[in-house]
């Protein structure tokens, strides 16, 4: 055989309409979905066991995947910081447990108050002075213990806002 006859001649090749393609496409992934089904549903009549014990395995394989939690390591939690607070030091006021930028911090008369009081009134949230907001400037002026805790209320005067010259208790964890 020679080079030439060995050679093909070209073939022409037309482009179809990329609708009929993905029609067509569509159509072998539905015929090959449809059998394999079809096979895997004729596993419950012919050998149940099998079809049975693929299904418990999937599962128990989906439960596993589920309680270990993805990666392994987890993020180490940070919670609010009770920082060393100093007598006659100026501090700000920020709310150890809200992410609202725009919540209050509560100081109330007495230490230990602040465990008891409902607010759920709207007279007890608008009160002279009782809800001050976060970034206010305090200064401490001294400490009281609670649940066991040392300094874990403290005395402030309020140092700038409406509220300027107020002296009132807040929670120690409140105070950054």
């Amino acid at each position: 055989m020679s080079n030439e006859e060995n050679v093909k001649p070209e073939e022409t090749i037309q482009p179809q309409p990329s609708e009929a393609n993905n029609e067509s496409a569509v159509d072998q992934i539905k015929g090959t979905v449809g059998t394999m089904l079809s096979s895997f549903l004729s596993l419950k009549e012919t050998n149940p066991k099998v079809f049975f014990g693929a299904i418990a395995g999937v599962a128990i394989l989906l439960v596993l995947m589920m309680s270990t939690g993805g990666n392994g390591s987890k993020p180490a939690l940070s919670g609010p910081k009770l920082m060393n607070l100093a007598i006659g030091q100026r501090y700000s006021l920020k709310s150890a447990n809200a992410y609202d930028p725009a919540a209050t911090v509560r100081l109330v008369s007495t230490p230990g108050a602040i465990a008891a009081y409902d607010d759920t009134e709207e007279a007890d949230r608008s009160g002279a002075c009782q809800h001050i907001p976060q970034g206010t400037q305090v200064s401490v002026l001294e400490f009281a213990d609670a649940f066991g805790k040392q300094n874990a209320y403290a005395k402030v005067r309020v140092e700038d806002g409406d509220c300027k010259g107020n002296e009132a208790w807040a929670l120690a964890i409140d105070i950054q």
